[in-house]
């Protein structure tokens, strides 16, 4: 089971279950977790999604091997990988419920990109986040490029992207771009804390709100999304950088 459901009251919590591969993301993975968020999209008793990762990780990003199945073309991953992980990020930022991705440990690139798509994000303040696309001779394509900037500004995001470097959940909240970052031990009681505050108030009331925001945020994300999506650059390394990483 790669996608682990588990209701504590209204929230629903899904849990990436790879762990002895740091929950790296396969077509498989992306299937199943976009089939738990539409049910849970569905069911009108959840009223928080919590994302998390089991073990270690978040989530280290696409698996190398599910790359090495289907190799990237032009810096572009496969459609098998693609066309779920767009479902994910579309049903994370538009369900009529509020996601929080609890950011437990590495999160990294294609993980980051989900993470980025949910309505809040809490990370451990040891944890390992970061866009390692250009380090592969990859380019975003789940909306990297359209999140990262609305989350932190145009120039952290040009910093975080070139560099590829790694920063943890206490950067990430001075960045902007979480909204709590606690130590590891206190991580799970301070999502319950927030899922908590927000079931406390009006339904009906966070559902206008989340519409209100998405629909401010999208005059400029959903054409950014679209122009990430179905631009193509000339990008050849991924696979000499892919196969160095494995030797």
């Amino acid at each position: 089971m790669t996608v682990i459901t588990h209701d504590d009251g209204p929230v629903r919590i899904l849990t990436l279950n790879r762990p002895e591969a740091l929950n790296a993301l396969t077509p498989q993975l992306l299937e199943d977790l976009a089939t738990a968020l539409e049910s849970a999209a569905a069911d009108t008793a959840v009223r928080v999604v919590v994302l998390t990762g089991s073990g270690r990780a978040f989530s280290a990003g696409v698996d190398l091997k599910a790359l090495a199945a289907a190799p990237p073309s032009s810096g572009n991953v496969a459609d098998s990988l693609n066309g779920p992980a767009r479902r994910c990020t579309e049903l994370l930022s538009t369900m009529a419920k509020v996601t929080i991705a609890k950011v437990n440990g590495f999160c990294f690139t294609g993980a980051l990109e989900l993470a980025l798509a949910c309505d809040l994000l809490v990370a451990a303040d040891e944890a390992k986040m970061g866009d390692t696309h250009a380090k592969w001779g990859l380019r975003p394509t789940w909306g990297m490029s359209a999140r990262l900037v609305q989350a932190v500004g145009i120039v952290r995001a040009r910093e975080l992207s070139y560099t590829a470097r790694t920063f943890t959940g206490a950067e990430a909240l001075a960045f902007g771009l979480a909204s709590y970052s606690v130590p590891l031990t206190e991580l799970d009681a301070k999502v319950t804390e927030v899922a908590a505050a927000i079931v406390a108030n009006s339904p009906e009331a966070i559902t206008a709100y989340k519409d209100l925001y998405r629909n401010a945020q999208d005059r400029n994300l959903s054409d950014g999304l679209s122009f990430e999506y179905v631009t193509h650059y000339p990008l050849s390394g991924a696979g000499t950088r892919l196969d160095a990483f494995g030797k």
